[in-house]
């Protein structure tokens, strides 16, 4: 593709920030005591992920430890040393949450953030996943945060498996877990290739991941990653969009188009409208591209973020009309 090329491109991150869900659990272990007394039917008593590499940390160096565990958990080997100029913060003498969800992008791999509570932590690794936990193992007032890797858990017994530290397999009882868990606000993600989603994520963490993903990632797999959340969740602007954004940067330009077409029908959205008038002017669909041009303008008048986006594309239509009604090569 050419420099510079996409720069007309209404990018999915623009439709505006994708908020997560956070939370705060309570110091109580209530969730621990609700799920020990009658856990879901559909949750396995015991589950253990044998198999989950694991690196025993350095000081301080509990976050590249961790995320060498997730990755991998899902075949990419590396270790923790590799990746601890991209996620350790010397200064801070550990690892940021934002450098620990973006490192994974750097290995062709998504990290997604988790639902805030214990019930879908156990169920994400009941499908087999092996989640990164942030925990506090200090007090509220005199913090010593620590990332692990969960591996398992065992109901009856009411423990949570651990990769954590220097100990490849902690056992912790849950309602310690649940209070040390609590006091990042329960802040978890699972590490995932572009073609699998969580069992338990929401849209708009899916959906924030991805456009972490587009960002960084070639564009065939991030293609990829969009078309798998789009299997889930197929109203999504944000994810159509980002499909057709995708493919348009892989030079699928046909694929594009249609993506393209279909969500700009679907919404009726100007972004929608006015990727697809750029892309037919791109293929000389002069009569196209005056249908979608003309269709964003319109939606501007709801929209009226892209009427500078929809009016320029409308006067570059109008423009090539007056060449003969033929785009020059």
């Amino acid at each position: 593709m050419r420099p510079g090329r996409r720069r007309w491109l209404a990018g999915a991150g623009a439709l505006g920030a994708v908020t997560v869900l956070g939370g705060c659990a309570s110091l109580t272990a209530s969730q621990t005591r609700s799920l020990l007394h009658q856990p879901p039917p559909d949750l396995p008593p015991r589950v253990e992920w044998a198999q989950v590499p694991f690196f025993p940390q350095e000081v301080n160096q509990c976050g590249p430890a961790a995320l060498a565990t997730a990755l991998g958990a899902v075949g990419v080997s590396i270790a923790p040393e590799m990746l601890g100029t991209a996620v350790f913060v010397p200064a801070r003498e550990g690892s940021l949450q934002i450098e620990m969800l973006a490192a994974p992008r750097r290995h062709g791999q998504i990290a997604t953030r988790l639902r805030p509570d214990l019930i879908s932590l156990l169920r994400e690794v009941a499908a087999g996943q092996a989640p990164v936990v942030l925990l506090n193992l200090g007090l509220s007032i005199q913090p010593l945060w620590h990332y692990a890797v969960v591996v398992g858990y065992d109901l009856p017994a009411g423990q949570i498996l651990l990769r954590s530290g220097t100990v490849k397999r902690e056992v912790m009882l849950m309602s310690t877990f649940e209070h040390t868990w609590a006091r990042s606000s329960q802040w978890a993600f699972v590490v995932l290739p572009p073609d699998r989603l969580p069992a338990q994520a929401d849209e708009a963490a899916v959906t924030e991941a991805r456009v972490a993903f587009e960002r960084v990632a070639p564009a065939p797999l991030a293609a990829r990653a969009y078309r798998t959340a789009l299997q889930r969740w197929p109203d999504s602007l944000v994810l159509g969009l980002g499909l057709g954004n995708a493919l348009y940067a892989s030079g699928a330009l046909a694929e594009a188009e249609a993506a393209y077409a279909q969500v700009a029908q679907r919404h009726d959205s100007a972004p929608a409208w006015h990727n697809l008038a750029r892309l037919r002017l791109e293929r000389r669909d002069l009569p196209g591209a005056r249908t979608a041009a003309e269709a964003a303008v319109r939606c501007a008048q709801r929209e009226p973020t892209w009427r500078d986006a929809a009016e320029a594309v409308q006067r570059d239509v109008l423009r090539a009309a007056g060449e003969g009604g033929a785009l020059r090569p």
